[in-house]
């Protein structure tokens, strides 16, 4: 197994199955939970289930810096558990119209080039940028645009269309981090 060297030494783990990972997993056995509601009609019930995710990402990330349980497979499927979330989430709310095709294709571009860029190099055998302040600080900020969405707030789609230029800007600082991280290690 090939372990990413921008996990220090002493937060190495060889098991794969520790708490934060079961974590990042119940948040991908979420999504069905959240879209299974969400359609029956029960949408602020379906936010509910969205905020679930969000602790749950929240602890297992907390939990395994504290504890010494970061993991390649953890770095790798946290974010990727993150961002299906959000795609279901998105895609529930422009089959419903509550949000512009517009909007949903800017997410969807960002999101699905974020997840194909990652597991392109990272099977490449590339160095992968863990999740940092701006990537949680993106997604807090979809979470309220989903929140106003959810609710009818009159500024919701102001506010997401703030919020997808934010994830934009935090993409581009990724693959900034992504490009200095892997020249680092080719120096080295």
């Amino acid at each position: 197994m090939k372990v990413n060297r921008h996990i220090p030494d002493n937060r190495r783990r060889r098991g794969t199955l520790n708490i934060p990972n079961m974590l990042t997993i119940s948040r991908f056995v979420l999504i069905p939970v959240y879209l299974v509601i969400f359609f029956s009609g029960h949408i602020q019930v379906a936010f509910l289930i969205l905020l679930a995710a969000g602790l749950t990402d929240i602890l297992d990330g907390y939990i395994a810096r504290t504890r010494g349980l970061v993991t390649p497979v953890g770095v790798m499927l946290d974010p990727l558990a993150d961002k299906c979330m959000m795609i279901a989430v998105i895609l529930s709310l422009l089959i419903t119209g509550m949000i512009p095709w517009q909007a949903a294709a800017a997410i969807f571009i960002r999101d699905l080039g974020m997840i194909m860029g990652s597991a392109f190099f990272h099977f490449r055998g590339k160095l992968t940028v863990p999740a940092n302040v701006m990537g949680k600080l993106t997604t807090v900020l979809y979470y309220f645009a989903i929140l106003f969405i959810v609710f009818h707030l009159d500024f919701a789609m102001t506010y997401l269309w703030f919020v997808i230029g934010v994830s934009f800007l935090t993409s581009f600082i990724y693959i900034f981090q992504f490009l200095l991280l892997n020249r680092r290690a080719k120096i080295k």
